[in-house]
């Protein structure tokens, strides 16, 4: 871990922040006195975690961490995930849409994926798979693949993401055949005759084999992400699902924890109970520092000891 890590310390993972939506002028004021910075550059969830925790972030098998948080058991094979995605044509170039943010029903995905399997596996050395609103791609001769997830490309031009090099070429071929399958499919018809983006594309990343099991320590983590769960579970480290709130974070914690709010729980009420649930454990000595890293960029670092900054009362950050 960082020399700087304090190990009552509480890693939290909020709901966006910035753009007024925390109107309580107290809570303003707490989060003006911390320490502020801001990352515009969205980051994959996971290496913003390990980087504020000194923890290794792997180097592959990012996909295969996520299916080993999602069923309990290490993956044997190589997998890249899969995920659906709209591909937007505008007028020079393409823009990628995230659609599981969006929580496309498994009445769509189901067929979508059965179709891939039936079409484009039957005599072909790679499989597909979908576990929840989580797809997966199966290949006995791994393929080139990005990085990073979808989410990050959200709203954004793919092609800068994509990978590069001489060992390009099949994840080309694969998408193409992809992108070919899924065009014109009665699913995808429908959802554009309901006024909903289509599924055209699948965002392959984080290929590789999933790392062998290790004994390394980590503070208990609680979170409903699977691919936060994966990684905690192959360093045999506790983890669990988010409970609801942080008091039972705490109870469950010798010393700190690490928790991460539902991506989708980002009503500014909830942001607000959130934040002054977080005060309290601070105040109460629960915790010894708090780092709140937004959904948005936004990163506080919060103290006790910040408060004497009494003559900061507001941060335009928080704008």
């Amino acid at each position: 871990m960082k020399a700087s890590y304090d190990k009552n310390s509480a890693v939290v993972v909020l709901p966006p922040v910035r753009g007024g939506r925390l109107e309580d002028k107290s809570l303003r004021t707490w989060l003006a006195q911390s320490d502020l910075s801001v990352d515009n550059e969205p980051r994959e969830l996971l290496a913003s975690i390990v980087d504020e925790l000194g923890l290794p972030y792997p180097d592959e098998g990012l996909a295969a961490l996520r299916m080993w948080g999602q069923t309990g058991d290490r993956p044997t094979v190589w997998i890249a995930a899969a995920d659906p995605v709209y591909l937007e044509p505008r007028l020079d170039h393409l823009c990628l849409h995230a659609l599981q943010r969006a929580g496309i029903p498994a009445s769509d995905l189901r067929p979508l994926f059965d179709h891939l399997q039936s079409t484009l596996a039957s005599d072909k050395c790679f499989g597909f798979a979908r576990l929840g609103q989580y797809g997966y791609l199966r290949a006995e001769a791994g393929i080139s693949t990005a990085s990073v997830p979808a989410y990050v490309v959200d709203q954004r031009e793919p092609g800068e993401f994509l990978p590069s090099g001489e060992h390009t070429v099949s994840h080309r071929n694969i998408l193409s055949e992809i992108e070919m399958a899924l065009h014109e499919h009665e699913v995808n018809e429908r959802r554009l005759a309901e006024g909903k983006p289509p599924v055209n594309s699948l965002w392959l990343w984080g290929g590789g084999l999933a790392p062998e099991k290790v004994t390394r320590p980590q503070p208990p983590a609680f979170t409903d992400d699977p691919l936060l769960l994966g990684y905690w579970e192959s360093a045999t480290a506790v983890a669990d699902l988010w409970p609801g709130n942080f008091e039972a974070c705490a109870e469950a914690s010798l010393h700190g924890f690490v928790a991460v709010t539902p991506e989708l729980d980002n009503h500014p009420d909830h942001l607000h109970d959130y934040l002054d649930e977080l005060r309290g454990l601070l105040r109460s000595r629960r915790v010894s520092r708090l780092i709140l890293l937004f959904r948005d960029g936004l990163r506080a670092e919060v103290r006790r000891s910040h408060t004497i900054k009494f003559w900061r009362r507001d941060s335009e950050l928080l704008d």
